[in-house]
């Protein structure tokens, strides 16, 4: 059964061009992973960012977060100052 998630990175003033390149490196590999970018949006002041993603699987989600390149991306991520807050997220009627 797919599983969908809501990134929330919170950017410090200064944070969004390293955010912006581990984004450029790591986004790419969730399809590596069965995974899928649904939406993404960030707040007019470029402070916060959302992501939708879903995948096949939480496995899937579990194979994406321990994939080494994703970990080479790390401190690209670490860099920018962000704090990340992942949930899942189910629709409603």
């Amino acid at each position: 059964m797919a599983v969908t998630y809501l990134m929330l990175a919170r950017l410090p003033e200064g944070g969004l061009g390293a955010f912006e390149a581990y984004e450029s490196a790591v986004l790419p590999l969730l399809a590596d992973h069965g995974g899928r970018l649904e939406r993404r949006l960030r707040t007019v002041d470029d402070r916060v960012e959302a992501h939708l993603v879903t995948f096949p699987s939480g496995r899937d989600l579990a194979a994406y977060r321990v994939d080494p390149r994703r970990s080479a991306a790390a401190p690209l991520l670490e860099s920018s100052g962000a704090t990340v807050e992942l949930l899942a997220v189910r629709d409603i009627e």
